[in-house]
């Protein structure tokens, strides 16, 4: 049986887990098979800054970091399932990718 695998990207951690929430949620209402949340490592982009603009003075540096927090989750590709996660708001801030996997 074919199945979606739906992935979360997002820097923001709790409207990550608010929508794998609400599409787990879809899933047990409709009664398809689903596994899920699945957390995925967090890819952490730094970058270290030197605080004097001139290079005079003392070595001191900023440390910037950006977390990218990743969830996955399969479901069984039921049509009807598919349309109620399509409908569910994703904010601008989370990315969304769905494949169909046979």
């Amino acid at each position: 049986m074919p199945k979606a695998r739906i992935k979360l990207y997002s820097t923001d951690i709790n409207k990550l887990n608010s929508i794998a929430n609400q599409i787990t949620d879809i899933a047990k209402n409709v009664g398809v098979n689903y596994s899920g949340p699945i957390n995925l490592p967090t890819k952490i982009l730094r970058i270290p800054v030197r605080k004097a603009p001139d290079g005079e003075g003392t070595e001191t540096w900023e440390r910037y970091e950006m977390r990218i927090h990743k969830r996955m989750i399969d479901l069984a590709a039921d049509e009807r399932a598919l349309h109620l996660v399509m409908r569910v708001p994703i904010p601008k801030d989370v990315n969304i990718e769905i494949q169909v996997i046979e």
